[in-house]
């Protein structure tokens, strides 16, 4: 039996954290501050590896990782990428959703709260969710966690999840070293797709669970075209992250119009109508709340290079939301299959826990190539096209050897399905590029 739960006075209706009521069963439990009434949710279908969406089984990778692992866990991501439904999988004992705004102020007028809760049974595993609208909370959590180990046994592991680790770390958040694993979940990643990734559709949609399995373009515009709104109310103003909110949301949009470009920090300020140094400071707050990935040149060569970096929004779908544009016109396929690409290789690395690094490569003399890509002691070249490939492309490539004598393979990814090769270049598709080194 599994517990999902909001705090309430006894006598207020309380709601479970899908905000439905549940009435399986109750159980009144008396701490020393106030009287809480516990809703039980009998969950009788069994998600420990899979979870249902839209008639799919979508395995997450990420789960056997969360299960194996002795420690607690702080699960981060954007929102809805699924981190929730992912932690429920694992069946935790007691949940506590800190996105309920009732049982935000109870624990947030009283300190204690947490340690009456748990002196009142007996649970083995706790999901928190949205533990970032409560850094302090973690304070409550090494003392829990440090109780057991002096008493010699992990009587409670904890489940926590996150969609900003800004608040964290601006609020110097005790983020418990040596007591809790960092984990991050992104959108679906082609393996937990059986590989049979539809690049065409991501494209324009995305890879977050509801609109890509979904499949119907008039839900998932809407749904996405709505993100924008979503995480500038509740991840941002609600947060408190700028104060600024009118400049900040005229830099999302121009952000999104520059996304997978080099930045040209006086354009986007002219731009936004902004200056530069909120420009680099909202730049942090996309990186904190996990919207966007910055990419830095590679720079350890012997070559003059460019250093400008480029911040990539870590979804397409969620792009065109803002964009407002869901139209794969060529002008703008090129650049939206570089951000699939580099979004699923993120994604693939973080569901296994695999560590990795990500580098585009340009010299002043205008040399540019892609994506280089450093996982598992291997380093790999990658071009990104998304239209013809042909001799010339493979030959530009090639000289990538001249900088980095030592690569380990080198790639151009396309949409055409069938694999190929010109000299030491390999050209396949998305998918099978991800089958082949392993993610």
């Amino acid at each position: 039996m599994q517990l999902h739960l909001t705090l309430s006075t006894v006598g207020e209706p309380g709601l479970n954290h899908s905000g439905s009521e549940a009435f399986a069963g109750t159980n009144d439990y008396k701490p020393v501050h106030s009287v809480y009434r516990i809703k039980f949710l009998d969950l009788r279908v069994d998600r420990v590896q899979k979870s249902m969406q839209y008639g799919q089984m979508i395995h997450r990778l990420l789960t056997k990782v969360l299960m194996d692992t002795p420690k607690s866990v702080l699960l981060l991501g954007p929102r809805q990428v699924g981190k929730s439904t992912l932690m429920n999988a694992l069946r935790p004992d007691l949940t506590l959703n800190l996105g309920d705004e009732n049982t935000f102020l109870r624990f947030k007028s009283n300190p204690e709260a947490l340690l009456e809760f748990l002196g009142g049974g007996d649970y083995r595993l706790v999901l928190i969710d949205e533990v970032q609208k409560h850094p302090d909370l973690l304070n409550t959590l090494q003392v829990i966690i440090d109780r057991d180990k002096l008493r010699g046994q992990i009587k409670t592991r904890f489940l926590l999840t996150g969609s900003s680790a800004r608040k964290l770390k601006r609020g110097h958040a005790n983020l418990l070293p040596g007591r809790l694993f960092v984990y991050r979940l992104g959108p679906l990643c082609a393996a937990e797709l059986d590989y049979r990734l539809d690049c065409h559709y991501a494209l324009a949609y995305g890879c977050l669970p509801e609109p890509y399995l979904n499949k119907n373009p008039e839900f998932s515009e809407k749904f996405l075209t709505s993100y924008s709104a979503t995480y500038l109310k509740e991840e941002i103003q609600a947060e408190a992250l700028t104060r600024n909110l009118s400049g900040f949301s005229r830099f999302l949009l121009s952000a999104a119009a520059m996304s997978g470009h080099a930045l040209d920090y006086s354009k986007l300020a002219k731009q936004a109508k902004v200056d530069r140094k909120s420009c680099g400071r909202f730049y942090e707050i996309l990186e904190d709340t996990l919207i966007a990935t910055r990419l830095d040149v590679f720079d350890r060569t012997q070559a003059e290079i460019v250093k400008r970096p480029k911040y990539y929004f870590f979804d397409t779908g969620v792009l065109n939301g803002l964009l407002e544009n869901f139209l794969i016109s060529s002008d703008r396929k090129g650049v939206l299959f570089e951000h699939l690409v580099l979004n699923q290789i993120i994604a693939s690395a973080q569901a296994r826990d695999i560590a990795y690094k990500l580098s585009y490569f340009r010299t002043r003399s205008g040399y540019e190539v892609d994506l280089i890509f450093e996982i598992r002691n291997k380093i790999y070249a990658i071009e990104i096209k998304s239209g013809q490939v042909g001799s010339t492309d493979a030959t530009k490539l090639l000289r990538m050897k001249s900088y980095i004598p030592h690569l380990d393979r080198l790639f151009i990814l396309t949409l055409d399905k069938e694999k190929r090769r010109i000299k030491d270049v390999e050209i396949m598709d998305l998918p099978s590029f991800l089958t082949e080194i392993g993610l």
